[in-house]
Protein backbone atom coordinates (compact mmCIF):
# COMPACT_ATOMS: atom_id res chain seq x y z
CA UNK A 1 0.00 0.00 0.00
CA UNK A 2 1.16 3.53 -0.74
CA UNK A 3 -0.07 5.58 2.22
CA UNK A 4 1.83 8.68 1.12
CA UNK A 5 0.31 8.75 -2.36
CA UNK A 6 -3.08 8.15 -0.81
CA UNK A 7 -5.10 5.28 0.64
CA UNK A 8 -8.60 4.87 2.07
CA UNK A 9 -8.55 2.82 5.27
CA UNK A 10 -11.73 1.21 6.60
CA UNK A 11 -11.39 1.09 10.38
CA UNK A 12 -13.59 -0.59 12.98
CA UNK A 13 -13.49 2.17 15.61
CA UNK A 14 -13.43 0.88 19.18
CA UNK A 15 -15.93 2.02 21.78
CA UNK A 16 -14.89 5.12 23.78
CA UNK A 17 -12.30 6.23 21.20
CA UNK A 18 -12.95 9.54 19.45
CA UNK A 19 -12.56 9.70 15.68
CA UNK A 20 -9.56 11.97 16.26
CA UNK A 21 -7.99 9.34 18.55
CA UNK A 22 -7.96 6.97 15.57
CA UNK A 23 -6.61 9.64 13.20
CA UNK A 24 -3.85 10.63 15.64
CA UNK A 25 -2.82 7.03 16.32
CA UNK A 26 -2.49 6.21 12.61
CA UNK A 27 -0.84 9.55 11.78
CA UNK A 28 1.78 9.01 14.50
CA UNK A 29 2.59 5.57 13.06
CA UNK A 30 2.81 6.91 9.49
CA UNK A 31 5.06 9.81 10.49
CA UNK A 32 7.39 7.36 12.19
CA UNK A 33 7.31 4.88 9.30
CA UNK A 34 7.98 7.48 6.60
CA UNK A 35 10.26 9.57 8.84
CA UNK A 36 8.22 12.72 8.19
CA UNK A 37 7.17 15.46 10.61
CA UNK A 38 3.94 16.01 8.68
CA UNK A 39 1.66 13.40 7.15
CA UNK A 40 -1.83 14.00 5.80
CA UNK A 41 -4.44 11.86 7.59
CA UNK A 42 -8.13 12.64 8.06
CA UNK A 43 -11.50 10.98 8.57
CA UNK A 44 -14.60 11.09 6.38
CA UNK A 45 -17.36 11.42 8.99
CA UNK A 46 -17.11 11.63 12.77
CA UNK A 47 -18.27 8.76 14.96
CA UNK A 48 -19.14 9.54 18.60
CA UNK A 49 -16.97 8.02 21.37
CA UNK A 50 -19.97 5.98 22.59
CA UNK A 51 -20.40 4.48 19.10
CA UNK A 52 -18.31 1.79 17.46
CA UNK A 53 -17.95 0.64 13.90
CA UNK A 54 -17.06 1.88 10.46
CA UNK A 55 -14.78 4.90 10.28
CA UNK A 56 -13.26 5.94 6.94
CA UNK A 57 -9.69 7.24 7.22
CA UNK A 58 -7.96 8.91 4.27
CA UNK A 59 -4.20 9.37 3.90
CA UNK A 60 -2.06 11.45 1.56
CA UNK A 61 -3.81 12.76 -1.55
CA UNK A 62 -6.88 10.64 -0.73
CA UNK A 63 -7.76 13.22 1.96
CA UNK A 64 -9.15 15.32 -0.93
CA UNK A 65 -11.97 12.76 -1.17
CA UNK A 66 -13.04 13.21 2.47
CA UNK A 67 -15.87 15.68 1.82
CA UNK A 68 -17.29 13.55 -1.00
CA UNK A 69 -17.18 10.39 1.11
CA UNK A 70 -18.71 12.24 4.06
CA UNK A 71 -21.85 13.02 2.05
CA UNK A 72 -22.74 9.34 1.51
CA UNK A 73 -25.74 7.69 3.22
CA UNK A 74 -24.93 5.71 6.35
CA UNK A 75 -26.37 2.64 8.09
CA UNK A 76 -26.38 2.09 11.85
CA UNK A 77 -27.51 -0.59 14.25
CA UNK A 78 -28.19 0.06 17.91
CA UNK A 79 -30.55 0.02 20.87
CA UNK A 80 -33.02 2.57 22.24
CA UNK A 81 -34.13 2.31 25.87
CA UNK A 82 -37.72 3.52 26.29
CA UNK A 83 -39.00 5.10 29.50
CA UNK A 84 -35.88 7.06 30.46
CA UNK A 85 -34.11 10.17 29.18
CA UNK A 86 -30.76 11.91 29.57
CA UNK A 87 -29.79 15.51 28.63
CA UNK A 88 -27.43 14.18 25.92
CA UNK A 89 -29.97 11.65 24.54
CA UNK A 90 -27.39 8.89 25.19
CA UNK A 91 -25.29 7.51 28.06
CA UNK A 92 -22.78 10.39 28.06
CA UNK A 93 -24.93 11.96 30.80
CA UNK A 94 -26.94 10.48 33.69
CA UNK A 95 -30.63 9.57 33.46
CA UNK A 96 -32.69 12.60 34.52
CA UNK A 97 -36.33 11.55 33.96
CA UNK A 98 -38.49 8.43 33.90
CA UNK A 99 -41.70 7.91 31.91
CA UNK A 100 -44.40 5.23 31.75
CA UNK A 101 -44.14 2.53 29.08
CA UNK A 102 -47.20 0.39 29.97
CA UNK A 103 -49.35 2.10 27.32
CA UNK A 104 -46.91 1.34 24.47
CA UNK A 105 -48.16 -1.37 22.13
CA UNK A 106 -46.58 -3.06 19.11
CA UNK A 107 -49.05 -1.28 16.85
CA UNK A 108 -48.13 2.12 18.31
CA UNK A 109 -44.41 1.43 17.87
CA UNK A 110 -44.98 0.39 14.26
CA UNK A 111 -46.98 3.56 13.60
CA UNK A 112 -44.19 5.69 15.09
CA UNK A 113 -41.51 3.78 13.16
CA UNK A 114 -43.24 4.55 9.87
CA UNK A 115 -43.49 8.25 10.77
CA UNK A 116 -39.69 8.55 10.64
CA UNK A 117 -39.36 7.44 7.02
CA UNK A 118 -38.63 10.09 4.40
CA UNK A 119 -37.41 13.67 4.64
CA UNK A 120 -37.89 15.60 7.88
CA UNK A 121 -36.52 18.45 9.96
CA UNK A 122 -34.43 17.22 12.88
CA UNK A 123 -33.17 19.11 15.92
CA UNK A 124 -29.56 18.09 16.79
CA UNK A 125 -28.74 17.26 20.44
CA UNK A 126 -27.38 20.13 22.53
CA UNK A 127 -24.56 17.76 23.47
CA UNK A 128 -23.18 17.72 19.92
CA UNK A 129 -20.28 19.20 17.96
CA UNK A 130 -22.59 21.53 15.99
CA UNK A 131 -21.23 25.08 15.99
CA UNK A 132 -23.51 27.78 17.43
CA UNK A 133 -22.10 31.32 17.30
CA UNK A 134 -18.61 29.92 16.74
CA UNK A 135 -18.72 27.51 19.70
CA UNK A 136 -19.35 23.77 19.83
CA UNK A 137 -22.83 23.19 21.24
CA UNK A 138 -21.59 20.70 23.84
CA UNK A 139 -19.27 23.34 25.33
CA UNK A 140 -22.27 25.54 26.18
CA UNK A 141 -24.40 22.54 27.24
CA UNK A 142 -21.77 21.34 29.74
CA UNK A 143 -21.75 24.82 31.31
CA UNK A 144 -25.53 24.78 31.61
CA UNK A 145 -25.95 27.59 29.08
CA UNK A 146 -29.25 27.41 27.18
CA UNK A 147 -28.85 27.50 23.40
CA UNK A 148 -31.25 27.15 20.49
CA UNK A 149 -30.41 24.34 18.10
CA UNK A 150 -31.35 24.98 14.48
CA UNK A 151 -33.20 22.19 12.70
CA UNK A 152 -31.60 20.36 9.77
CA UNK A 153 -33.26 18.58 6.86
CA UNK A 154 -32.42 14.85 6.97
CA UNK A 155 -33.74 11.78 5.19
CA UNK A 156 -34.33 8.28 6.55
CA UNK A 157 -34.65 5.67 3.81
CA UNK A 158 -34.90 2.56 6.01
CA UNK A 159 -35.82 2.03 9.68
CA UNK A 160 -36.29 -1.46 11.10
CA UNK A 161 -37.04 -2.24 14.74
CA UNK A 162 -37.02 -5.38 16.90
CA UNK A 163 -39.20 -5.11 20.02
CA UNK A 164 -38.66 -8.54 21.59
CA UNK A 165 -36.55 -7.06 24.44
CA UNK A 166 -38.99 -4.21 25.18
CA UNK A 167 -38.47 -1.61 26.67
CA UNK A 168 -35.13 -1.96 24.85
CA UNK A 169 -35.69 -1.56 21.10
CA UNK A 170 -33.03 -2.83 18.70
CA UNK A 171 -32.91 -1.06 15.35
CA UNK A 172 -31.21 -0.76 11.97
CA UNK A 173 -31.45 2.59 10.20
CA UNK A 174 -30.17 4.03 6.93
CA UNK A 175 -30.06 7.81 6.78
CA UNK A 176 -28.55 10.85 5.09
CA UNK A 177 -25.46 12.78 6.11
CA UNK A 178 -25.96 14.88 9.23
CA UNK A 179 -28.61 12.67 10.85
CA UNK A 180 -28.25 12.35 14.64
CA UNK A 181 -29.29 8.90 15.81
CA UNK A 182 -29.42 10.21 19.38
CA UNK A 183 -32.12 12.66 18.30
CA UNK A 184 -34.04 9.82 16.65
CA UNK A 185 -33.91 7.87 19.94
CA UNK A 186 -35.20 10.89 21.87
CA UNK A 187 -37.90 11.71 19.31
CA UNK A 188 -38.97 8.05 19.12
CA UNK A 189 -39.67 8.12 22.85
CA UNK A 190 -41.52 11.44 22.65
CA UNK A 191 -43.78 10.21 19.85
CA UNK A 192 -44.71 7.26 22.09
CA UNK A 193 -45.68 9.72 24.89
CA UNK A 194 -42.72 8.39 26.87
CA UNK A 195 -38.95 8.91 26.78
CA UNK A 196 -36.11 7.41 24.80
CA UNK A 197 -32.34 7.13 25.24
CA UNK A 198 -29.75 5.72 22.84
CA UNK A 199 -27.82 3.08 24.77
CA UNK A 200 -25.86 1.39 21.95
CA UNK A 201 -24.77 2.44 18.46
CA UNK A 202 -22.65 0.90 15.71
CA UNK A 203 -22.07 2.18 12.18
CA UNK A 204 -22.12 -0.69 9.70
CA UNK A 205 -22.06 1.05 6.32
CA UNK A 206 -21.09 4.35 4.70
CA UNK A 207 -21.73 4.62 0.97
CA UNK A 208 -20.13 1.59 -0.68
CA UNK A 209 -18.02 0.73 2.36
CA UNK A 210 -19.15 -2.04 4.73
CA UNK A 211 -18.04 -2.94 8.26
CA UNK A 212 -17.29 -6.49 7.01
CA UNK A 213 -14.22 -5.13 5.20
CA UNK A 214 -12.99 -3.06 8.16
CA UNK A 215 -9.83 -3.73 10.15
CA UNK A 216 -9.07 -2.82 13.75
CA UNK A 217 -6.68 0.02 14.60
CA UNK A 218 -4.07 -2.54 15.67
CA UNK A 219 -4.40 -4.41 12.38
CA UNK A 220 -3.84 -1.20 10.42
CA UNK A 221 -0.83 -0.34 12.58
CA UNK A 222 0.62 -3.76 11.76
CA UNK A 223 -0.03 -3.27 8.02
CA UNK A 224 1.72 0.13 8.15
CA UNK A 225 4.64 -1.42 10.01
CA UNK A 226 5.03 -4.16 7.39
CA UNK A 227 4.76 -1.78 4.41
CA UNK A 228 7.96 -1.34 2.48
CA UNK A 229 9.04 2.29 2.02
CA UNK A 230 11.33 3.02 -0.91
CA UNK A 231 14.20 5.51 -0.71
CA UNK A 232 12.32 8.00 -2.91
CA UNK A 233 9.47 8.08 -0.43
Amino acid sequence: MDFKAGEILIVDKPLKWTSFDVVNKLRWKLRKKYNQKKFKVGHAGTLDPLASGLLIICTGKATKQSQELMSDAKTYTGTILLGKTTPSFDLETEFDQEFPVDHITSDLMEEVRKSFLGEQLQTPPIFSAKKIDGKRAYESARKGVEIEMRKNLVEITSFKIDTKDFPEIDFEITCSKGTYIRSIASDFGKKLDSGGTLIALRRTRSGDFNIDTAKTVDQWLEIIEQTEVTATE
